[in-house]
């Protein structure tokens, strides 16, 4: 068997292997792109409030939110920047000591009168459908084994992009000096055009989606994160120093940061953290500015600005905005939407030129 055709077989098969997965991971992936926007449209009624003067404080939103809920990992607020008419969204980080479920809530509460809009978990779709889609683009809703499964399948095809790459490598520059037409002589000729030059024009993008997507699920190879889904959290152990105090000097700390993400923690190894973005700052680094503080004594703990880590720090704090492609705009998210789809795409073509070069093979 020559290296070709070695690499031929390896290239079909991973695609095969991944390509049901692939396509509802592309197609939950593309939704996600404007989950928020998403969100708010379909329970608009139910998350927009009536603005007044001042909003209750973060700490009697805190104490709101962990009197229902006595056992929690932590919780952090979502959208410290939203519109004054946008109730104030918590993620709520659970636990219920099942391994094959992947314990994340939301709470959204009305932050002039404190009501409870909605709460509970996303999996059984108590908190809507883009939180239930979340949490399935991750892990399947198989808890940390999913999330382990999906970073395999995204290894898998990255297997399948780089064998595609050596395969039709004299192939790659005459698509993109569009050199190449599409043939639609029939069936067979439109799926194989589809499949070579959708796959050269992703090639780059595809790369960078599966690589981070499977880099954000390393955590699921730990062992410890597997022993510590089945061990129950144990009750709050409440902050005890103003959380509105630190949030002020957090902000004292890096005066240009808009925060985009609270941690607010529940738990006494926890540290209350403030990230966001900088005045004039890309989405993209907002993954390298932090302020963390002593929950339960209120003491500084750390600063960190994009600038301030070394270079695979900076990497790595790149991957999240990078996966899910909010640091472009409008135009950056379709764009994300589209070329999201075409793992799914390729594998689908690449299933049938499969199935037609076997059924060839076993008429002959």
């Amino acid at each position: 068997m020559t290296i070709n055709r070695y690499l031929f077989t390896i290239h079909s098969w991973f695609g095969l292997i991944t390509g049901i997965f692939l396509l509802m991971l592309g197609l939950s992936g593309s939704l996600l792109i404007f989950k928020e926007e998403l969100d708010h449209s379909f329970y608009h009624d139910l998350l927009t409030v009536k603005p007044q003067e001042i909003p209750l404080s973060l700490d009697s939103l805190y104490k709101i939110t962990v009197k229902h809920y006595p056992n929690l990992d932590g919780m952090a607020w979502n959208n410290p920047t939203a519109p004054k008419d946008h109730s104030y969204e918590f993620r709520l980080y659970l636990n219920d000591s099942r391994l094959i479920s992947y314990d994340l809530g939301l709470i959204n509460l009305n932050q002039y009168t404190g009501e409870i809009l909605r709460q509970g978990r996303g999996d059984d779709l108590e908190v809507g459908w883009m939180e239930w889609l979340y949490q399935f683009h991750f892990s399947f809703h198989l808890g940390v084994p999913g999330a382990a499964l999906v970073a395999i399948f995204g290894i898998a095809m990255l297997i399948s992009v780089f064998t595609g790459l050596v395969i039709y490598r004299k192939f790659i520059w005459k698509v993109v000096t569009f050199n190449v037409r599409f043939n639609r002589k029939n069936r067979r000729t439109i799926t194989s055009s589809l499949h070579r030059i959708t796959g050269v024009w992703a090639l780059v993008f595809n790369v960078v989606i599966l690589f981070t997507g499977f880099w954000l699920n390393l955590f699921a190879f730990e062992k410890g994160a597997w022993k510590k889904e089945m061990i129950p959290t144990p009750p709050n152990t409440l902050v005890k120093v103003s959380l509105d105090s630190l949030y002020a000097q957090a902000l004292q700390k890096i005066p240009d940061l808009t925060p985009t993400y609270v941690y607010l923690p529940t738990q006494p190894e926890r540290t209350f953290n403030i990230r966001g973005i900088r005045k004039g700052q890309n989405p993209l680094f907002e993954g390298g500015n932090s302020v963390q503080f002593d929950g339960q004594t209120g003491q500084f703990v750390s600063q960190t600005t994009f600038e301030d880590l070394s270079f695979w720090q900076q990497v790595q704090a790149t991957f999240y905005p990078l996966h899910i492609g909010n640091f472009g705009g409008i135009a950056l998210k379709i764009l994300y939407i589209i070329i999201g789809l075409t793992p799914g795409l390729l594998s689908v073509t690449g299933f049938l030129l499969w199935r037609r070069r076997k059924t060839k093979v076993s008429s002959i």
